[in-house]
């Protein structure tokens, strides 16, 4: 990126259909992140914790849920990071997987990638908000109504301003956040395999529970928890050396989440034995009943701030996409313009913050059904989009490619497929009536937005 003030690339009026032409005529200036920032910004980005995962376990049952924290990573986040990790080494540009799908398969699939990612981005941004003013009413009980609206536009406004001074700022307060999360948790995680007493897989599912329950909303928590890993290469450009240090960051950013959600979910379950209390929240009533009130209280304050690091990655790779988007003129040139100091795409940033607040009156409850039906369409484009550009541009410099060959990359691109089938075809009722409501909006908004900009050029700053 360049900032807005004097360095206007000169553009064709038609768009340009290779993406990476239009990354490489740009100067970043924006102050990069190391390896080591990066990395907790991707974690907190992908996992921030495992607290959300507590209804799964009355939903599927424990020993369902814990079976899903090793299977799911198989089918799902591993091949899906090792896409992200060769097309991130292929085309390391601005826009990430977006423009990765717009190279594969054209203008459609590609505006569609990134309509979904972002307009996905909407139903979790506001809720992450929500969720933090939730816990800080444990300590306030007063913020209700009006006060806890304004509570969340408030953290809203500050995650704004950090990522409008950059990815290094992000990450700063990524570290230090996730630093204060991992603590409790970890602790918790000792105490409670020190007081192992119960099989924490039995039972294996909830008697009496409806099935759409038991498979469909545990497997879209599943899919939720451990999706976007392929999201954050839409900053690619802003990392240094994204070639070398995505793929690093990948490698272990994947194990670090599965441990989290595994580990903690296991030890409490075997030390507590009370699978049928698991509520929303209920990880710092675990860590009371594990450690006392003092490590209830330590772990309250973990999952407030994990709210706070989720919005703030999630504000940072979501707010690339318009921008990306308005550079191929597929949306207005305005979220094209930088910050005169940071480089930063303020406007995109601005835009995504504001909408972030005027949601933030809602709760995740249902929402995250109607969000995985857009997930696991970004990501099955994503990983597609691997295969074609295998056979559409094998001449591409892969520093890394997916092992296994041919086979290997049949793995990386059929297993999420399948996965994602099966959530699809396993989501409770509401996710089946909205979720393709969701997806539907994108191919309107395309021919809506396209048939109003066709004559206009995109405006590159």
């Amino acid at each position: 990126m360049t900032p807005s003030s004097d360095r206007v690339a000169p553009v064709s009026p038609t768009l340009t259909r290779d993406p990476s032409s239009v990354a490489a005529n740009l100067k970043p200036i924006v102050t990069k992140a190391s390896l080591f920032y990066f990395v907790f910004v991707m974690y907190s980005y992908t996992t921030g914790g495992p607290f959300g995962l507590e209804e799964q376990v009355t939903n599927s049952g424990p020993g369902l849920t814990l079976i899903y924290h090793l299977v799911v990573p198989l089918f799902w986040c591993i091949p899906v990071s090792l896409v992200a990790a060769e097309l991130t080494t292929a085309m390391p540009v601005q826009g990430g997987f977006y423009r990765w799908v717009r190279t594969g398969f054209g203008d459609f699939w590609g505006f569609l990638a990134g309509w979904w990612n972002w307009t996905a981005s909407f139903l979790l941004g506001s809720a992450y908000a929500v969720l933090f003013t939730d816990y800080l009413g444990f300590y306030f009980p007063q913020i209700t109504g009006w006060k806890h609206y304004l509570v969340s536009i408030a953290l809203v406004a500050v995650i704004t301003y950090i990522n409008v001074r950059g990815i290094k700022m992000v990450g700063r307060v990524s570290t230090v956040l996730e630093i204060f999360i991992f603590l409790p948790i970890m602790v918790m995680t000792a105490i409670g395999l020190a007081h192992w007493k119960h099989n924490p897989f039995v039972p294996l599912v909830p008697p009496h529970r409806p099935v759409f329950q038991v498979f469909g909303v545990g497997l879209a928590l599943g899919l939720w928890l451990y999706s976007g890993y392929e999201q954050l290469s839409t900053v690619a450009e802003e990392v240094e050396n994204p070639r070398r240090n995505y793929p690093l960051a990948l490698a272990l950013v994947v194990p670090m989440s599965m441990a989290t959600y595994f580990l903690s979910t296991f030890a409490s379950l075997a030390a507590l034995n009370n699978w049928q209390d698991w509520h929303a929240g209920y990880f710092s009533t675990a860590a009371s009943l594990i450690g006392g009130p003092w490590l209830g209280g330590w772990m309250t304050m973990a999952a407030m701030l994990a709210n706070v690091a989720l919005l703030n990655s999630t504000v940072l790779a979501s707010t690339r996409m318009p921008f990306a988007m308005a550079q191929d003129g597929f949306l207005t040139p305005t979220l094209t313009k930088t910050h005169r100091r940071f480089g930063t795409p303020a406007i995109s940033i601005l835009v995504s913050g504001t909408i972030y607040a005027l949601l933030a009156v809602h709760s995740l409850t249902q929402l995250i059904t109607v969000y995985v039906w857009l997930r696991i369409a970004t990501t099955v484009m994503t990983v597609l989009a691997a295969w074609k550009l295998r056979k559409t541009k094998p001449e591409m410099t892969r520093a890394f490619v997916i092992p296994g060959g041919h086979k290997g990359l049949i793995y990386a691109v059929g297993a999420p497929l399948i996965m994602g089938a099966v959530a699809l075809l396993g989501s409770d009722r509401f996710g089946l009536v909205w979720g393709p409501v969701a997806i539907a909006i994108g191919p309107a908004a395309y021919f809506i937005l396209r048939r109003g900009r066709r004559t206009s050029a995109p405006v590159t700053t």
